[in-house]
């Protein structure tokens, strides 16, 4: 599934996108360090290759549990878009619960351009209008200020701490929970972080 609005793209993660996507992770150690997942030190499952990783996503998407998506962004007066960065829906699940997760990390060169923030709610009126979804959670690190500034400016609703909630870092970390529901943005979330920003085109 591909998703467009004016300067971004979300598209498949494919295994052609390792040499960029490796280049930023490798250029940037200090900027996705801290909050990237690790594993506990009893953790029997090795580290995947991104080889191996697109693959074990790949096969989780043909089963329609996740999204795993790359950012594409096209700079002004460019011909062709950028790799900056990946947003990935996992956990979905339907039925009486209906909800997912979301992720999302940025090359630090096209933060703060409301990349993010776009193709967030993009990604999130695809899961509430297409796939019929009733909730969204985006759990974030309390020190990590540039993702929490995402939700708030999208205006997420906060719902609460979740401590030890995840293996960020190297430990055990709490995490602020942000959500997201229809019925809080009946006209669609992309349509309404626009109005409230006063966007309309992209430079």
């Amino acid at each position: 599934m591909r998703l467009t609005h004016q300067a971004i793209t979300l598209r498949p993660l494919r295994r052609r996108d390792e040499a960029a996507w490796a280049q930023i992770r490798d250029r940037s150690p200090q900027w996705f360090r801290p909050w990237d997942s690790t594993r506990p030190l009893d953790s029997a499952e090795p580290a995947l290759t991104f080889t191996q990783l697109v693959s074990s996503f790949s096969e989780r998407a043909r089963r329609g549990l996740l999204l795993p998506w790359a950012i594409e962004y096209q700079p002004p007066q460019s011909r062709r878009p950028v790799f900056a960065g990946q947003l990935t829906v996992s956990g979905i699940t339907y039925g009486s619960a209906s909800w997912a997760h979301i992720g999302y990390w940025i090359d630090p060169q096209w933060a703060g351009r409301g990349i993010v923030p776009t193709a967030t709610a993009m990604a999130i009126d695809y899961c509430f209008d297409v796939l019929g979804l009733h909730r969204i959670e985006i759990a974030i690190r309390p020190e990590n200020t540039n993702s929490l500034a995402v939700v708030r400016k999208l205006g997420l609703r906060y719902e609460g701490r979740r401590e030890r909630y995840m293996h960020v870092d190297g430990d055990w970390r709490d995490h602020e929970v942000f959500v997201a529901t229809p019925e809080e943005m009946p006209g669609g979330l992309l349509a309404r972080y626009e109005q409230r920003h006063g966007l309309s085109s992209w430079g």
